[in-house]
């Protein structure tokens, strides 16, 4: 039976022959894919192995967890499914027993809201906006 592990903390760039290397020094049968940007194409830091035997899969945990990469210390571990996770799924990010959600820091978060305040643009246009006023800014320069 396949186990699947979660290889995370990667650079953003790298080069997965090098992390293929590092898998096939532990054994063979292990197939890697890297979760990428859908915008950008880049790495997001992670990934997932599937491994063909158990043993192989605590052995390849044993022996690269913690070991650096590309100035990242890897971290891997087995993944969990998707509706196994606490909650039932979605973007919970708590252990089992544990009440304390990871802190993240919310990058381009646009908050939606039934009633607008009329002294505050609308945020669903923030981006927008905010692309309009440059345009504006450099034309004005050009003048």
């Amino acid at each position: 039976m396949s186990v699947r592990l979660y290889v995370g903390n990667l650079p953003t760039a790298f080069d997965a022959k090098e992390l293929e290397a590092l898998f096939a020094n532990v054994g063979e049968g292990v197939r890697f894919k890297a979760v990428n940007d859908r915008d950008t194409g880049a790495c997001r830091g992670f990934g997932f192995a599937n491994v063909d035997d158990a043993k192989l899969a605590d052995a390849v945990i044993e022996q690269l967890n913690g070991k650096d990469f590309g100035g990242n210390a890897l971290r891997i571990e087995v993944s969990e499914r998707r509706d196994a996770r606490a909650g039932g799924g979605g973007n919970d990010r708590r252990s089992p027993g544990n009440n304390n959600p990871v802190a993240r820091k919310a990058v381009n978060k646009v908050v939606h809201a039934d009633s607008v305040d009329s002294e505050a643009p609308d945020p669903r246009w923030a981006g927008e906006l905010a692309k309009l006023k440059s345009l504006l800014a450099n034309q004005t320069a050009a003048v």
